[in-house]
């Protein structure tokens, strides 16, 4: 499909929702009240979640809508709004694929362990992302240091001092 000919019927809600279940990320060329469709958006992200990108700021607050991106692109967490980004169940979702989700989450959910242990697991030098009470978790240090050994600079000055987690390294 020509993007000049996307661009006529953009405004064509038959048009684009065939064009995004043949490419997801021709949404980004959908009309603004098309990008806020919901049958035109789960048909974008059903073909690609990365066109979660695309999709109106009142979707990317819709749990649902977004869960659709996470479960194809799990960054993809990135484009949710603030307040799905300090959802748990999302963000454990995401970052058990993808540990450097961990870097769009909340504050709040930066501080829980569940959370960071899977996006540890997955990436072990995520942990700069981690509240500073959970890089001086030896555990999770253990875990982060075995995954990725970068990760070491990452943990508390207490725990790099710790013999047991520098014997990790060799």
């Amino acid at each position: 499909m020509e993007t000049e000919e996307i661009m006529k019927h953009k405004e064509d809600k038959a048009y684009i929702l065939q064009a995004v279940k043949e490419n997801g990320k021709i949404l980004d060329f959908a009309s603004e009240s098309l990008k806020d469709d919901e049958e035109v958006v789960k048909a974008a992200l059903e073909q690609d979640s990365e066109a979660l990108e695309f999709v109106s700021d009142r979707l990317k607050d819709k749990k649902e809508i977004v869960a659709l991106g996470i479960k194809g692109a799990p960054w993809t967490i990135c484009y949710a709004s603030e307040k799905l980004r300090a959802d748990r169940e999302l963000a454990i979702e995401s970052c058990k694929n993808y540990g450097q989700a961990l870097y769009y989450v909340s504050e709040e959910l930066r501080d829980d362990e569940e959370v960071v242990t899977l996006a540890i697991m997955n990436k072990g030098g995520i942990i700069k992302y981690a509240s500073d009470r959970l890089r001086d978790d030896k555990e999770l240090a253990k875990i982060a240091v075995k995954q990725d050994k970068s990760a070491y600079h990452f943990l508390s000055w207490r725990l790099r001092e710790d013999e047991e987690i520098k014997n990790l390294l060799h």
